[in-house]
């Protein structure tokens, strides 16, 4: 799954130039917390969130008046408060990376680009909807997590056990265990009878963490 097949097309974006006041307008307009800002000429030049124009902004606690908070709001530009240099993904980009990417550098989105220009948005959000669907979580069933020895053939012994019960596979997510010899697989099922599903398993010498939806 690349980037380009789950980002936010034509993404609402700003200009430098626009005033704190105008990106929170914007923002809470359209329902976004986050704004790739373009220069004059339409190129990327930074990004900025929800929480960049709130830190930027008076407290309430402020003495101003409220005529010297948007004369105050008003002078401070999107340009002063951005995050520049943007880190960007391109549309060819692996899901993963990008999920990786903020994770490593604590965004929440990230704009998509094809040279200069920006033709897109992925943000954590998205994320989350991909995970919910990889992880079958709409979808009835039985959902197995079994811990396995690391090691050749073990994924592929196990499906076909699953499979010569009939059992309709929706799910399969492997993840590290406690060391680097063990693997944790987490299988969702549809379709199969649990008793038969725990022997199958018990053949397989595996051991069963955990078994929802009997």
């Amino acid at each position: 799954m690349l980037v380009g097949e789950r980002m936010t097309r034509n993404p609402v974006t700003i200009l430098d130039t626009a005033s704190i006041d105008d990106g929170i307008h914007l923002m809470r307009e359209r329902k976004v917390r986050r704004l790739p800002v373009l220069d004059e000429s339409g190129k990327m030049v930074g990004i900025v969130s929800d929480k960049d124009l709130l830190h930027a902004a008076p407290s309430p606690a402020t003495s101003l008046s409220v005529y010297e908070l948007h004369y105050l709001l008003a002078k401070l530009t999107i340009k002063q408060v951005m995050s520049s240099p943007v880190i960007s993904v391109s549309p060819d980009t692996p899901l993963e990376e990008a999920a990786r990417v903020m994770a490593d550098n604590k965004i929440g989105g990230l704009p998509v680009s094809e040279g200069d220009k920006l033709v897109g948005i992925i943000t954590e959000t998205d994320v989350f909807k991909i995970l919910v669907e990889l992880l079958g979580a709409r979808t009835p069933g039985q959902r197995v997590t079994i811990r396995v020895t690391e090691g050749k053939g073990v994924l592929a012994r196990l499906t076909q056990a699953l499979s010569d019960l009939g059992a309709n596979i929706i799910s399969v997510v492997t993840y590290a265990g406690a060391n680097a010899s063990e693997r944790l697989i987490m299988v969702k099922l549809s379709d199969a009878d649990s008793s038969a599903v725990r022997g199958a398993l018990a053949g397989l010498g595996v051991e069963v963490v955990d078994f929802r939806g009997e």
